[in-house]
């Protein structure tokens, strides 16, 4: 038997895997300045170059964030959680989706961030997850 996931679950989550990326890739982008700190190259932007030295310098910064696996893994399942969602928003109300997208996912990074050894104030981020936990029961019921 077949269990058809309903909008609710979906929109959860969404935000549950948008959370999750989210801190996932904040760790990436760490590694990433690290990186730009340690190369010779971006020490320091060269105020000789002309626009397309900058703009050729700005693409290889980017280029070096994609490189980074920590980063382009969880940015490419955060772009298929988005498409997922704009798939739910063909059927379900965007003042409904929104909401509960956006606190799940805020709740669900916060509770990434801690599960990965992020620093942060636990009595906050738990009281304010339970609140988010709360509103997101309030806007399904």
């Amino acid at each position: 038997m077949l269990v058809k996931v309903g909008d609710t679950e979906k929109m959860i989550a969404v935000g549950l895997v948008w959370g999750a990326t989210n801190a996932l890739m904040r760790r990436g982008a760490v590694l990433w300045d690290r990186a730009l700190r340690l190369s010779p190259s971006s020490s320091r932007p060269d105020p000789t170059r002309g626009p397309m030295g900058r703009i050729a310098s700005s693409i290889n910064k980017w280029l070096k964030l994609l490189w980074i696996w920590q980063y382009t893994i969880p940015f490419l399942i955060n772009l298929s959680a988005s498409a997922t969602f704009f798939a739910i928003l063909g059927h379900v109300p965007i003042s409904r989706a929104v909401p509960v997208t956006n606190a799940t996912t805020f709740a669900a990074t916060a509770v990434f961030g801690v599960l990965l050894g992020e620093r942060t104030h636990l009595g906050y981020a738990f009281v304010g997850t339970l609140l988010i936990v709360l509103g997101v029961s309030l806007c399904i019921s």
